[in-house]
């Protein structure tokens, strides 16, 4: 719920968080209530500043790499959406083909007030192509940033969707992993072992696989021809995983690293966070200014 506050209104929230401590200070009219909420809004320019700044240097610093050699761990992507399925999602409003959406319903109450009764967003994967390979995109948790915005009223009701269209250009920045056969760790003493053990589990079967002079045992020559029946068979299980193929996904990183969709070039967001960044900072020193002037006045 917080992630999805954060990345839809994010911001802007903070930005309303400062309109509104300075409307308390306001009402409240005492020199007390004008020093906290001065104080709370610089603490809260200062925190909005540094965020906006690491978002930046983040978008900034990363380097593009190619799905087909891209390292394991945190990458910056760039390549087309496709729809990881057929038929493709269906935007919730205006049930478009995309790859994900998300919406708002609002009403009018009689104070001329709008109040959302319904919103939400979709949870499906899809298929980031860049023509060296595919990888599987993971929306979850995800900040999403995207030109594709419609706004319209029905009566009463006011309706907002957000969408990434399919073949959109798409900037990702995430936690890269490879799944596969190739990426697999085998470990062939360990699996013949094992298998050993569930085929002495079944001796009647053990038996008459390997029991050649029929005497009602294993000899050490017999279990030799054992061993190697399962060497074989362990052999050709690994050849069939490790030619499976690879599976490449992209999802949110595990250690609170920016995970960034967009459907807007790294350039243009790399400045909507410097623009961000300024304006955080010039209200920092504002309120400095303000709270020094606040702490010399008698009222």
């Amino acid at each position: 719920m917080i992630v999805s506050i954060r990345r839809e209104y994010g911001q802007f929230i903070t930005s309303g968080a400062q309109l509104l401590l300075l409307a308390i200070g306001a009402e409240l009219e005492t020199r007390g209530a004008w020093l906290t909420c001065v104080a709370l809004m610089s603490l809260v320019s200062l925190i909005a500043w540094v965020s906006t700044l690491q978002r930046r240097r983040t978008v900034a610093d990363t380097p593009t790499s190619r799905i087909a050699s891209a390292a394991q761990g945190y990458v910056e992507l760039s390549g087309q959406g496709k729809p990881l399925d057929y038929p493709p999602l269906l935007s919730h409003l205006t049930s478009l083909p995309c790859l994900w959406y998300r919406y708002r319903v609002e009403e009018k109450s009689g104070n001329d007030e709008w109040k959302t009764v319904s919103s939400g967003e979709s949870e499906v994967s899809f298929i980031l192509d860049d023509g060296s390979g595919r990888c599987v995109v993971d929306v979850e948790n995800a900040e999403i940033l995207t030109r594709h915005k419609e706004t319209w009223t029905s009566g009463r009701y006011r309706n907002t969707e957000w969408k990434l269209l399919i073949d959109d250009g798409v900037y990702a920045l995430g936690e890269f992993i490879t799944l596969g056969g190739s990426r697999l760790e085998l470990n062939a003493h360990r699996d013949i072992n094992s298998l050993l053990a569930e085929w002495k589990k079944d001796q009647p079967s053990l038996l008459r696989r390997f029991d050649l002079d029929g005497d009602g045992s294993i000899s050490m020559t017999e279990w030799a021809l054992a061993r190697q029946a399962a060497r074989r068979e362990v052999e050709k299980s690994h050849r069939e995983v490790r030619n499976e193929a690879d599976v490449h996904t992209l999802r949110c990183p595990t250690n609170g690293q920016l995970y960034l969709l967009s459907n807007i070039g790294p350039d243009k967001i790399s400045r909507r966070y410097l623009w961000w960044s300024l304006f955080h900072l010039s209200v920092f020193f504002g309120s400095l200014a303000a709270l020094s002037w606040i702490w010399q006045q008698h009222f």
